[in-house]
């Protein structure tokens, strides 16, 4: 059990060696991250600032961990999901790189909210969160901390959701960026890598061969998207399920089929659930779907896929594989549950490829050094990720992989700023 005097509660500290070579792995395809980090060094912007973390437990997340760090903040830094911790990364970020760390792989749910309320324990005055798992704390059970914090970010379409029903409630206790909707992260992190890393937990969790399988995408946002593309190029016959009549429209123009999940649930052989809310499959969904579907979730929490829902029906458990929990239902099909619901493509493999993360902690790093310097000309709201940031993380992109694009002329840019006023 971790608590305030301690500053960290990990697996095994011994893991160090093997977590440092892999994060270093990662940081070869991070750099943009890399050239932001080596500037902090320089600069210092987080200075004396305290940060309480709440993120994956990956390599990609520990070169981030590493940035903060390296520009001068105090880092405390806890799982935002109990599966989804790699204990390897997270010793080398005590060991080597000296970083307050509360996260173990396959933690029961109070160690969970334990090891946040020890991150919270640090008296934050930057929060970074993905979930709103430690804003949810900060206004809930700790509200006596809330004075101290001068601002946060979030990464999450969930955790974003949350943040501003928060602020139109008038509840939100400070301001807060939302990294998720920045074009460098959603358009890619979010359709990229949700699209890549999703297929890849099904696989390695099933060893499915996804070609000639009934997909059935629940939820088409950026991430819906992503892993609706990814079906698709590994031959899958992608069905769409949507309640937002636009995105179901796109899907359409997508060459999808698109669908109520119930109709979809008669029909497919995977179901992947990214909405960003709770019940996308339930009861009825469940009641129809043929034996042997494979259901999973790549949205953030668990309550995607209604698992009371599940158990009601199920008569029998059963482990076939790791990560694939087996329920035989009471009309004798089997349905498989990928992860326990959680995030498959963190719980089951190893989430992003540390290409697409290094756009995402990028935006991170500079939110969290735009919120340090600017904090004071902020209202209690979210906020956009500043237009400069993302622009700049795209061309240190653009930089890195060696291409250059062209630029306006003083004549074009004097036509279109004639049309922006109007003459």
């Amino acid at each position: 059990m971790a608590t305030a005097e301690q500053s960290y509660d990990i697996a095994d500290i011994s893991l160090a060696d093997a977590g440092q070579k892999r994060i270093e792995w990662a940081e070869r395809r991070m750099p943009v991250l890399r050239q932001i980090r080596e500037r902090f060094e320089r600069e210092r912007p987080l200075d004396g600032i305290t940060m309480a973390c709440c993120l994956h437990v990956t390599t990609e997340t520990a070169n981030l961990i590493r940035t903060l760090l390296a520009g001068g903040a105090d880092v405390a830094l806890c799982a935002s999901n109990p599966l989804s911790t790699q204990d390897d990364a997270a010793a080398a970020l005590v060991d080597r790189y000296g970083a307050q760390v509360f996260a173990i792989n396959g933690e029961d749910n109070d160690t969970y909210y334990r090891h946040i309320a020890a991150a919270v324990e640090r008296r934050p005055q930057v929060t970074m969160d993905d979930g709103a798992d430690v804003v949810g704390i900060l206004h809930g059970e700790r509200t006596d901390l809330l004075d101290g914090v001068i601002g946060g970010t979030e990464e999450t379409t969930t955790g974003v959701i949350r943040l501003k029903a928060l602020e139109r409630e008038g509840r939100l206790g400070y301001p807060i960026i939302a990294v998720n909707d920045a074009f460098t992260k959603h358009f890619f992190d979010n359709r990229y890598g949700t699209g890549q890393s999703t297929l890849d937990g099904i696989i390695r969790a099933t060893n499915l061969l996804i070609a000639g399988s009934r997909v059935v995408v629940i939820g088409y946002g950026w991430c819906g998207k992503g892993v609706a593309m990814r079906a698709k190029g590994h031959g899958a016959h992608v069905v769409v399920c949507e309640v937002d009549p636009l995105r179901a429209l796109e899907a359409v123009m997508d060459g999808f089929d698109v669908m109520p999940g119930v109709e979809a649930a008669k029909v497919g052989d995977v179901f992947i659930s990214v909405t960003g809310d709770r019940d996308a499959v339930d009861r009825r969904m469940f009641a129809v779907m043929k034996s042997g579907a494979i259901v999973c979730n790549s949205g953030h929490f668990d309550v995607e896929v209604n698992k009371d829902d599940l158990d009601t029906i199920t008569v029998e458990k059963f482990r076939p594989r790791p990560f694939v929990e087996g329920h035989r239902t009471r009309d004798g099909r089997e349905i498989f549950l990928l992860a326990d619901g959680r995030l498959v493509n963190l719980a089951a493999a190893e989430g992003h490829p540390a290409d697409v993360m290094d756009m995402s902690f990028a935006n991170q790093a500079l939110a969290a050094e735009h919120m340090v310097r600017d904090h004071d000309k902020l209202e209690r709201k979210v906020y956009p990720v500043p237009t400069e940031i993302d622009q700049e993380i795209a061309r240190l992109k653009l930089a890195s992989k060696g291409i250059e694009i062209d630029s306006l002329t003083e004549k074009q840019r004097k036509y279109l700023a004639s049309w922006d006023q109007g003459t």
